[in-house]
């Protein structure tokens, strides 16, 4: 057998052959009968056992044993990635779980389910089996684990199989009641353990079982160390995640299968994130924590990658059969995650990708509830890079009414319940066009359906027609939930004139939110096209709940809501649904892009510095401001030295200076205003970040607060940002500055205080 060193807190083997299963099957009946079998415990102090020294027999032979105590077991399960197979530990609480359904368990009885790691595992306790509970994942091994070994090259202990670990138990407990050690176990596979005595016990394989290219006979008969009991090896015991769930938060993915350098999947990276969070909450809110105010955040990954490259789309068999066969490894990179932006932008796999979120978010979501019936707090969601404009679309065209919440989708047929015609044109004060409407026998549905060029048509001019049309949509909006674009949202690229000669827009106040820039090159009629702020020709569908907050890691939004034409987002626009956005990124991320100069434009403002989650800046910026600081004392010295020198010369006596001509008069006193000027700036006596800045109207797209959310870069980040450009686009699923900014945001809002832990 060959190992592997595994993940930190776990027990890790290369290739898991487990061929001892049976091998001590009649152990405990060889020992108790004393008969002789190939399977002998006999004695070993005339015999020298393999490999052996006067160090192993000498070891501890001083100690008095214990009384016999049964072993306390652990429970672990299987983590296998590629060719390596991992150990890992369940929490005290799930173990403790795990061993009492065990207990219980009796042979006729059906298979107990216990909900393990925050409930979203589920183990069964006979099958021994362990599967997740919010996506899709194989099922993995489940061990009750009470003996462990290491070989020579391995840095971890590994549990045995329960009947290998049984027949030790049994061993080791008559070897306990009888005192008899350094006795020597013989199996048919060749393999032999010995028990020396209770703190050394080893197993030895055969020569036939090393591996090839061991040719030295003391490699051959190198010794595995076996370990009694989870307390006597060096492993993690993960601590077991609080029951009460404050707040539910989903996570989209952008581009590709992988989120980070390490090529994991999206479920991987959350599971840092969670991680994170909880260390967090254990530190920044002890004393919360300690009172019950504070339970978790639930963290749940969104998964839309594997709906879009599946077999129902087909569209990775359509790319390969035109993609060219050089450059294999690039082209398959490129398909597998690149096209991802490419598909968005059409019109058909952007249907598919809304679809697969929208869907995904209120299937995890009801699951959730069926799972955590006694939930009651708020959910908001988080986007990284392209899974951040996913989620801006889909909450930018969310509907604000009770079919919203439902998740009405909207190309459902619906009925409009509204006023009558009379009632709607007499609000608008067109009241002199319902002859004319009644000719034609329309009613509101069918007024619904007319387009600009209908009315046209029947003669009404070009500013009513705008307004009947404008009510019509929103009126059907919000009662029906159908929408393709929600109207509210719709922007206008060119100012119209009504028949009067007045200037309109054609748009609400809404409409207005979101202001095009002057297209220059298109020849689109504008007049009758009026284009969202999501995709073109999308039915967006409905969430089934209200997030609280939106938050964007290393987003795009700002660059594709440029690219669509859209100059500048009003200041008192606000999701219709979600009243708080934040615009989290790594200054060297290549992909990110701001927000906040989409809606300030007359104010050049920097971003907010997320701070550091231990409570200060990093020392390479403290240091960039502290030179900072100093350049500008410098400067202001060297003005104040110049302007007393100056006010010195000037208070000379009059005989005493040289005869000027006028024209130098004149010089002397400007020079005098200039250098007064410069010189009555005043001096930075704080520092930079003491310096109130002035208020800024942010608007309601964060309910006024600041939008754009800055991190520290790393000192060694700082040395080249070219170098870290694509881990910096990454880095934010490890990040605890982010977790930690994503807690004060919802732990604020259910009014928790912070605590800032000492260094």
């Amino acid at each position: 057998m060959s190992f592997s060193q595994g993940e930190e807190g776990g027990l890790s083997q290369a290739a898991p052959k487990d061929n001892t299963q049976d091998l001590f099957a009649n152990l405990t009946q060889t020992v108790a009968t004393g008969g002789t079998t190939d399977n002998q415990v006999s004695p070993v102090l005339d015999e020298a056992s393999p490999s052996s020294t006067s160090s192993f027999e000498m070891l501890d032979m001083e100690s008095v044993p214990a009384p016999y105590q049964e072993v306390q077991p652990h429970w672990f399960f299987c983590r296998r990635a590629d060719d390596n197979t991992s150990w890992l530990p369940f929490s005290k609480e799930d173990s403790d779980k795990l061993e009492m359904s065990s207990n219980t368990l009796g042979d006729g009885d059906e298979d107990v389910v216990v909900a393990v790691d925050g409930e979203r595992y589920d183990v069964h306790v006979k099958e021994r089996m362990r599967y997740a509970v919010y996506w899709e994942q194989a099922p993995t091994e489940v061990r009750r684990c009470t003996w462990f070994y290491k070989g020579d090259k391995d840095t971890r202990f590994l549990p045995y199989s329960e009947d290998f670990s049984k027949s030790l138990e049994d061993a080791y407990m008559i070897a306990v009641t009888l005192d008899e050690w350094k006795r020597k176990l013989d199996f048919p596979t060749g393999e032999t353990v010995i028990l020396h005595n209770p703190k050394l016990i080893m197993q030895y394989q055969p020569v036939g079982l090393q591996d090839e290219w061991v040719s030295s006979p003391s490699e051959q008969t190198r010794p595995r160390t076996v370990k009694r009991g989870v307390e006597n090896i060096s492993v993690e015991i993960p601590e077991g995640e609080p029951e009460q769930v404050d707040h539910l938060v989903f996570m989209v993915h952008g581009i590709g299968p992988a989120c980070d350098l390490r090529f994991r999947s999206i479920i991987q990276c959350v599971n840092d994130f969670r991680s994170a969070s909880l260390s967090l909450l254990a530190s920044h809110y002890k004393r919360a924590q300690q009172e019950g105010q504070v339970g978790r955040v639930e963290f749940l990954p969104v998964n839309w990658h594997s709906a879009l490259h599946g077999d129902a789309t087909g569209v990775d068999e359509d790319i390969q059969r035109i993609t060219l066969p050089s450059i294999s490894r690039l082209r398959h990179f490129t398909n597998d995650t690149l096209l991802d932006l490419f598909f968005y932008n059409s019109p058909t796999y952007c249907q598919t990708i809304v679809d697969t979120v929208a869907s995904e978010i209120n299937r995890l979501n009801a699951l959730f509830k069926l799972r955590h019936p006694e939930f009651d707090g708020a959910v908001s969601v988080v986007g990284h890079s392209l899974g951040s404009l996913i989620l801006f679309d889909l909450l930018t065209n969310q509907i604000h009414g009770p079919e919203a919440r439902e998740g009405v989708h909207s190309g459902e047929p619906c009925h409009l319940n509204c006023d009558t015609l009379q009632q709607t044109l007499t609000k608008l004060g067109l009241q002199q066009y319902l002859e004319i409407l009644q000719a034609e026998n329309m009613d509101m549905e069918s007024l619904a359906l007319c387009q600009d060029s209908d009315l046209k048509d029947l003669g009404i001019p070009l500013g009513p027609r705008k307004k009947i049309l404008t009510y019509v949509r929103r009126k059907w909006v919000s009662e029906t939930g159908a929408v393709r674009q929600a109207p509210g949202l719709q922007v206008a690229s060119e100012v119209n004139s009504d028949p009067s000669g007045n200037q309109s827009t054609g748009m609400t106040p809404q409409q207005s939110q979101f202001h095009r820039a002057q297209s220059v090159t298109s020849a689109v009629d504008y007049e009758y096209f009026d284009v969202g702020i999501g995709q073109v020709s999308i039915d967006y569908p409905q969430l089934a709940f209200h997030p609280q907050t939106f938050f964007a890691f290393g987003s795009p939004i700002g660059m594709f809501l440029t690219v669509r034409g859209l100059k500048r987002i009003d200041p008192n626009y606000t999701f219709p649904t979600c009243k708080s956005f934040y615009n989290i990124y790594h200054p060297y991320d290549p992909v990110a892009y701001r927000i906040e100069p989409m809606i300030v434009l007359e104010v050049d403002l920097e971003p907010m510095l997320i701070p550091h989650h231990k409570g200060r800046k990093r020392m390479h910026l403290e240091l960039k401001d502290s030179l900072t600081r100093m350049g500008m004392d410098l400067k202001n010295n060297v003005l104040g030295s110049l302007r007393t020198a100056w006010q010195s010369f000037a208070r000379l006596p009059v005989a005493a200076l040289p005869p000027v001509e006028e024209g130098e008069s004149t010089i002397e006193k400007n020079f005098q205003e200039t250098q007064g000027g410069v010189c009555e700036e005043p001096e930075p006596s704080v520092s930079a970040e003491q310096i109130e800045q002035p208020e800024i109207k942010m608007g309601m797209l964060n309910g006024g607060r600041r939008i754009d959310y800055v991190l520290q870069e790393k000192p060694i980040e700082s040395f080249n940002e070219y170098l870290f450009a694509i881990q910096s686009h990454l880095c934010y699923w490890e990040s605890e500055d982010t977790a930690l900014l994503l807690l004060k945001e919802i732990y604020d809002k259910l009014g928790v205080a912070f605590e800032q832990p000492q260094p």
